[in-house]
């Protein structure tokens, strides 16, 4: 079967709003070819969102982190005080957090790629040489698509492969787990964006002849 015929499948797969023919057409190489396709086109995307809606582009990471940290602190706070106080628990009190402290730690990987807090190696490269720099911060950026790219098309595969399977969240009856799960390929189409928003940036600065690196820290926005 051809990567088209194998496309045209998960084309036909998605409008037909099955999750175990969704499942199994991304088991084919056309999950990769897709996905690459959705890596830079949605990353592309964010970066109109970005700059039509400032305020996404400055706090939407830290409002995903900071509402989940805060969610995730008062259900422990609550039912550690139910359990140990009115000897009751919400069954799903252990198992939610940990799905909200997955959407907290990719949300805030987005935001340190936008703060180029991660691979960044600052005190080293700024020694180097103009155009080995921005070199550098051109293989950032490919790493950052690669990364993306890997983890769309896997992460996608397996919240396809637990809607197909009706994987429920442990104690609750309705909540389906790839409701959660697809936050990871949605948090790598931010890290994408920001990864070319990153590289944008310092192809302006190498242009306009400004600092290309400089220190940075985690919180300094």
């Amino acid at each position: 079967m051809t990567i088209a015929n194998e496309i045209a499948e998960v084309f036909s797969a998605v409008l037909s709003n099955d999750a175990w023919m969704i499942s199994e057409s991304l088991k084919t190489n056309a999950a990769w070819v897709l996905g690459a396709i959705v890596t830079f086109l949605g990353g592309a995307l964010f970066l109109v969102v970005y700059h039509y809606v400032p305020w996404i582009e400055r706090k939407f990471e830290s409002t995903v982190m900071v509402s989940t940290y805060l969610l995730i602190g008062a259900i422990i706070f609550v039912e550690v005080f139910r359990r140990f106080v009115l000897n009751v628990q919400a069954p799903w009190s252990t198992t939610l957090p940990p799905f909200l402290f997955l959407i907290m730690t990719w949300a805030g990987c987005a935001y340190n790629v936008k703060l180029r807090t991660h691979l960044s190696f600052a005190e080293f490269r700024m020694n180097m040489p103009r155009p080995l720099q921005f070199a550098c911060l051109t293989l950032d950026t490919v790493l950052w698509l690669v990364f993306s790219w890997i983890v769309i098309v896997t992460s996608t595969q397996v919240a396809a492969n637990s809607a197909a399977n009706f994987q429920i969240m442990l104690g609750t009856d309705n909540i389906l787990q790839w409701w959660f799960l697809v936050s990871v390929p949605l948090s790598f189409i931010l890290i994408a964006a920001r990864a070319m928003e990153n590289w944008l940036l310092d192809l302006k600065n190498l242009r306009e002849g400004n600092t290309l690196i400089a220190p940075v820290a985690i919180g300094a926005d």
